[in-house]
């Protein structure tokens, strides 16, 4: 315990002087704003990347339908601030929560499904939020909401980022974590031994659309404009092949994942129609030469820590923050 404390202590201190050596750069104008937009959309991506990895590579489900939280993240606090001038950290909460009562709703139905079963209910959810979004004149239809303002700064997205981390990480390393690992391993061995897998799963669901949509709130406060068409099938493909280019099951991996991708896609901006053969390219070599993603099960994943650093009665320890 006193080893993990260690660890979680040291990760916040590498974390906060990451961010310390960040904001001197941008106060001292080495980065732009450029930058500054590129370090806050990594950001965006970790959040999404992290709480996805919750879902598909914890709990073992197969959702392709996270874009759908993100986009119920985003519209939810764009309303509350221009319509109702709510506070933006609270707009935020809210429509997290608002995501998480969606991941509950979609969750309770359609998880005792599996694999490829599951993966098409969460496709189907995520397509029905779209056209919903789309249809509804209330929040602009297919153009969307503008003139969101600008409340996104650099150290507001990295305090979420790592709550993101810690909150997630801390799931992971607690009881109610190892009862999703379970549920991974072999879900039929889970349910004999007394864990109500349906309910473990639906708190993956929801936790990881509670961050997922407080990611989309981020991102709308960010980039002024939000329509149903940046939170499609292939939003959610992308947030997917962050988590299996990181490893799936490792928390380290898809922040690694989320970071190489979102810095492929800036370079890659002049170039759309590459953007998608690379992802689909980046899969197959990964799926031949790599299967377990580049850091695997390693880094600061519960695989290694259970492994190496569990014991019988703890029940619940501290995260680490990457």
């Amino acid at each position: 315990m006193k080893r993990l404390n260690k660890t979680f202590w040291l990760g916040i201190v590498f974390a906060l002087l990451l961010y310390s050596i960040i904001q001197i750069l941008l106060t001292t104008g080495k980065f732009d704003d450029v930058m500054e937009s590129t370090l806050i959309l990594i950001c965006i991506n970790v959040m999404l990347a992290v709480s996805l990895n919750l879902i598909n590579g914890i709990t073992g489900q197969f959702s392709i339908g996270h874009a759908g939280f993100m986009s119920i993240g985003a519209y939810v606090s764009a309303i509350l601030t221009l319509n109702f001038d709510v506070p933006f950290v609270l707009a935020l909460l809210i429509a997290g929560l608002v995501a998480a009562f969606f991941g509950v709703l979609i969750g309770i139905p359609t998880l005792r499904l599996n694999g490829d079963y599951l993966a098409i209910a969460t496709l189907g959810f995520g397509e029905i939020i779209r056209i919903v979004l789309l249809n509804t004149e209330y929040v602009g239809g297919a153009s969307g909401l503008s003139g969101i303002r600008t409340q996104t700064t650099w150290t507001m997205m990295f305090l979420f980022t790592l709550l993101t981390i810690v909150v997630i990480n801390n799931f992971i390393r607690s009881s109610h974590g190892r009862a999703c690992l379970a549920i991974r391993e072999n879900e039929i061995a889970a349910e004999a031994m007394g864990i109500n897998t349906t309910l473990y799963k639906v708190i993956a669901f929801s936790l990881g659309a509670l961050f997922a949509g407080m990611a989309g709130g981020l991102s709308a406060h960010k980039f002024y404009v939000i329509n149903p068409g940046s939170f499609n099938f292939l939003k959610s493909f992308e947030i997917l092949v962050m988590v299996v280019l990181g490893g799936l099951g490792s928390t380290s991996g898809a922040i690694v994942g989320a970071i190489v991708l979102t810095v492929l896609f800036t370079v890659l901006q002049e170039y759309p129609e590459l953007r998608m053969m690379i992802y689909s390219a980046i899969l197959i070599l990964m799926m031949i030469f790599r299967p377990k993603g580049l850091l695997g099960s390693t880094g600061l994943s519960f695989r290694k820590f259970s492994k190496k650093e569990a014991k019988p009665n703890d029940s619940i320890s501290g995260g680490s923050a990457s």
